[in-house]
């Protein structure tokens, strides 16, 4: 069975939300989604992937993209593998690095500036809070930018260097996809990848602990 979505000018998370649905119809098959924008194809791409299927992109003209997602048992067969623990050898090697994550934590940042009053000193303050998470002994399971926060992941943000060593110590950074269209800096984006608004709502519901300066 195939099922072709037309998602072009749906607002996010609706392109997500979508083919979330029609995952669920589609046990076998094609899934084809027709999308407006570049980014609505990294959202759908990256649920694709994490929900263990295949997908491919392309790109028909400035404002029209296909994206094609392979549903089938082979799929379904490899999801399960991947739920499945993992042997004990395995598991050995990664006892030996240390992971400083606390599980279901997240950062929220939804603006480049910390508190209110002056913008200089909140963007100092940002940039201060955001390298004090280096520093601390546990670091969050992921942070979210939205709104101005998608500005601190973008090409000559100060904090640049402190979210790369972040992310390269298994956090997760996650930048809203429409946020970085609104202020058209998503060729910009230089840590992390991009999310929606459906993703970011999932996080916040099994988050244990959010944190939001």
């Amino acid at each position: 069975m195939n099922k072709s979505i037309d998602a072009r000018g749906l607002q996010c998370p609706y392109p997500v939300i979508e083919t979330k649905k029609a995952l669920k119809e589609v046990s076998e098959g094609i899934i084809e989604v027709y999308v407006d924008n570049a980014v609505a194809v990294q959202n759908i791409v990256k649920m694709a992937n994490n929900e263990k299927l295949k997908s491919k992109s392309e790109k028909i003209d400035d404002n029209n993209y296909i994206v094609r997602i392979n549903v089938s048992k082979e799929s379904e067969q490899k999801l399960t593998a991947a739920n499945e623990p993992a042997d004990s050898e395995h598991a050995e090697e990664e006892s030996c690095y240390p992971d400083k994550r606390e599980e279901h934590t997240a950062v929220v940042l939804s603006s480049e500036y910390m508190g209110e009053g002056d913008e200089q000193l909140g963007k100092t303050l940002m940039k201060g809070f955001i390298f004090a998470l280096t520093k601390v002994d546990k670091l969050p399971e992921k942070i979210i930018l939205y709104n101005g926060g998608a500005k601190l992941s973008v090409e000559g943000s100060d904090s640049l260097e402190d979210l790369k060593f972040l992310e390269s110590q298994g956090v997760e950074i996650l930048t809203c996809g429409t946020c970085l269209n609104f202020y058209n800096i998503a060729e910009k984006l230089c840590v992390g990848s991009v999310t929606n608004m459906y993703a970011i709502a999932e996080i916040m519901f099994a988050a244990s602990k959010i944190i939001k300066p």
